[in-house]
């Protein structure tokens, strides 16, 4: 049997709850999966997200259901430093290490 992969989710809101929902039904016993919600109202301009991003990620797949732009941006650059792929859909990220396919 294979390695289970680890898959961390970051939503606001419960951005991703429906699409962490379908991973969860037809994931399991394959992937181990965390969800990283940050809720509440946010600031127009974020500067530093280490307020709400952890210091380190732990996971082989980082999903990016986060409506901040700042926070999408330093998640991003924080997997990029780890060789994390980041796969944020339908949003118009564009860097190194993301995957952005359309909704």
């Amino acid at each position: 049997m294979s390695e289970i992969q680890k898959i961390l989710v970051f939503q606001q809101n419960d951005s991703g709850k429906v699409k962490t929902a379908g991973i969860r039904d037809y994931g399991e016993g394959r992937i181990r999966l965390e969800v990283i919600s940050i809720d509440g109202p946010l600031p127009e301009i974020i500067d530093d997200a280490s307020d709400y991003l952890p210091e380190e990620i732990d996971a082989d797949l980082v999903l990016d259901f986060l409506r901040h732009p700042d926070l999408s941006e330093d998640l991003a650059a924080l997997c990029r430093k780890r060789d994390i792929p980041v796969v944020a859909s339908g949003k118009k990220i564009r860097a190194e290490g993301v995957i952005t396919p359309p909704t």
